[in-house]
């Protein structure tokens, strides 16, 4: 009679984090900080970003820089994870948004390859607001 091992059975406990993004990645690359920031005034990044929510990540890959399409990844984050203050402290107190930040990379699990993204005027209704901070000269953005 075959026996279930815990090592081939996931552990569907475990929360599932995404990152979004137009970088084009495989499975088994590592997101690692010190690449430029796709937001703010795109500095060398101190960590990377990762979420557990869905929106949250086609957030971040609509708004990444670049014309290459967004992309989101599912990742599994290789050392500790904090809440990310850029979200959590200033806009949305108690991590509502599942938003979270690390200095340890990332490892690419797989991609949500079907999703959809923002209604075109949600989209850019978050440009402006973002193009706003800049011109205040508010940070996307603080490491």
């Amino acid at each position: 009679m075959p026996t279930n091992s815990s090592e081939d059975t996931p552990d569907l406990s475990l929360p599932k984090f995404y990152h979004g993004t137009k970088a084009n990645l495989k499975q088994g690359d590592l997101i690692e900080p010190g690449f430029n920031s796709n937001y703010g005034k795109s500095k060398k990044a101190s960590y990377v970003y990762l979420t557990a929510t869905l929106d949250a990540a086609i957030w971040g890959a609509e708004l990444a820089l670049g014309d290459a399409p967004g992309r989101i990844y599912i990742v599994e984050p290789t050392g500790p994870i904090e809440d990310d203050p850029n979200l959590t402290d200033k806009k949305y107190p108690g991590n509502p948004t599942k938003s979270y930040r690390t200095k340890s990379p990332l490892r690419v699990s797989g991609e949500v390859t079907e999703w959809q993204g923002h209604a075109p005027e949600q989209l850019n209704a978050m440009k402006e607001h973002l193009e706003r901070l800049k011109q205040l000269g508010i940070e996307a953005i603080e490491d």
